[in-house]
């Protein structure tokens, strides 16, 4: 019986990763600006959600715990590394894949933003989380999660004011 359990287990997580990584990974590069530590961020958490199955999958928001969990890990690793000093520059840009999750202009544009502003933008936009999910996962109220995507959408249009005519479009319903 055990492993008919462990097996349905597997089914399940395999089905959320497929549906769920890209999304993930496009909310994360959108939060850190980066697409190779986004990539990292993401694999630690879904590594994370698959040690925690059972508990992640009776979540109501699955990929705002993995978003979440990849984000309080970017703040460890900083906590970390604080005190590093880089052994070299950055190598430059990720090779490319062909499934960049934003146009260059629009990460430019939301590195602009301050971060509590990038994170509300992708929870609520990038995996489509209502508001009060969006506050549950984020540890803010509701109201603060409507005035952080009210002003990261204004700044958004200021910047970048063909950004709703964009296949990366970044619409909101308040």
């Amino acid at each position: 019986m055990r492993i008919h359990r462990v097996q349905d287990d597997q089914a399940a997580f395999a089905a959320f990763y497929e549906q769920s990584r890209d999304p993930c990974l496009k909310a994360l590069t959108a939060v850190v600006a980066d697409r190779r530590v986004a990539e990292d961020l993401a694999a630690e958490a879904f590594s994370r959600a698959w040690a925690t199955w059972r508990q992640v999958s009776r979540h109501p928001a699955p990929r705002a715990w993995v978003v979440r969990t990849a984000l309080n890990t970017r703040v460890s690793w900083w906590r970390r590394r604080r005190g590093e000093v880089p052994w070299a520059d950055n190598e430059g840009p990720a090779a490319d894949d062909g499934c960049a999750p934003f146009d260059e202009p629009l990460l430019v544009t939301l590195r602009q933003l301050p971060v509590r502003q990038r994170e509300v933008v992708a929870l609520r936009v990038l995996l489509d989380l209502d508001t009060e999910t969006t506050a549950r996962a984020l540890g803010i109220a509701p109201g603060t999660v409507t005035a952080h995507l009210s002003r990261a959408i204004a700044a958004l249009r200021r910047e970048s004011p063909d950004i709703t005519r964009r296949s990366t479009t970044v619409e909101v319903t308040q």
